[in-house]
């Protein structure tokens, strides 16, 4: 990024909100971002793109204090009474807008929506204390790679002092496989998949026209479509790395649900 007080982060944020109902599943998964939380500098503001928000043009929070978005089924009553009144950057968000704009990126801001579980739950993690301004960025419905590393490009240029921009999304995001009993053939695609993405987003040696072509293609990957049948969980990632151009300074294997996920840190 422009700004070198800014860091960039991708992350499997789990299961709905079972990373705070003390899901065995998760505990390595909230160890490690209580880990990222300590190793980064605290940040100013924070921008967060969510696999679970879509829109036709990128559509970014404004609200002063945004409300939560309990977007999520079936889970104990106590996951719809979780709090994180963390408040929102409407200034943050009237520059991404005109940053935007700049860049030929159809944009809007949004007044009313609040922050979704992509956003609280690993945030809940991260940062308790709710103290952070933050905004949501959406997806494009069209979920086309491309479009989001240009996105992801245009806040490159963002003047922000120790911004935060996070990827909240998944890298292995196969709902009925979460739930299968795993065999050696689907141990194999998970792993394949995530040895290509670590390798994508990791290894210095790939020039970056090669990566942004890797990421561009990324179904051309081994098992892309068992991992990933679609790719909204995927796609935080590519607005990460268009945002910093270069491989990752730090990547986390772990699993999460029983299944190999990835982290990355810029």
């Amino acid at each position: 990024m422009n700004n070198k007080n800014c860091c960039v982060l991708f992350l499997s944020h789990g299961g709905g909100p079972l990373p705070l109902l003390g899901d065995k599943g998760h505990e390595e998964m909230v160890k490690k971002l209580k880990y990222l939380s300590s190793k980064i500098n605290k940040p100013s503001a924070i921008i967060v793109v969510s696999a679970h928000w879509e829109e036709e043009i990128t559509t970014i929070t404004s609200a002063a204090m945004p409300s939560l978005i309990y977007d999520y089924y079936g889970f104990p009553e106590e996951s719809y009474r979780i709090k994180y009144p963390c408040p929102g950057e409407p200034f943050l968000a009237r520059q991404i807008e005109e940053l935007l704009s700049k860049k030929g990126i159809d944009n809007k801001l949004d007044e009313h929506r609040g922050f979704d579980h992509g956003l609280f739950i690993p945030l809940k993690i991260m940062y308790p204390d709710a103290d952070i301004p933050c905004i949501q960025l959406s997806l494009l419905k069209s979920l086309n790679p491309a479009e989001h590393i240009k996105i992801g490009t245009a806040l490159s240029s963002i003047n922000y002092d120790n911004l935060l921009i996070i990827g909240s999304g998944f890298s292995f995001h196969n709902m009925k496989a979460f739930f299968e009993k795993e065999t050696t053939d689907s141990k194999i695609m998970n792993e394949k998949f995530e040895h290509w993405l670590i390798d994508t987003c990791s290894n210095p040696d790939i020039e970056e026209t090669q990566r942004v072509k890797r990421l561009e293609n990324w179904e051309d990957a081994p098992y892309a479509r068992y991992c990933h049948p679609r790719e909204e969980h995927l796609l935080p990632l590519h607005v990460c790395y268009g945002a910093t151009q270069s491989a990752c300074n730090e990547y986390i294997e772990l699993k999460i649900l029983n299944k190999k996920s990835s982290l990355y840190l810029w």
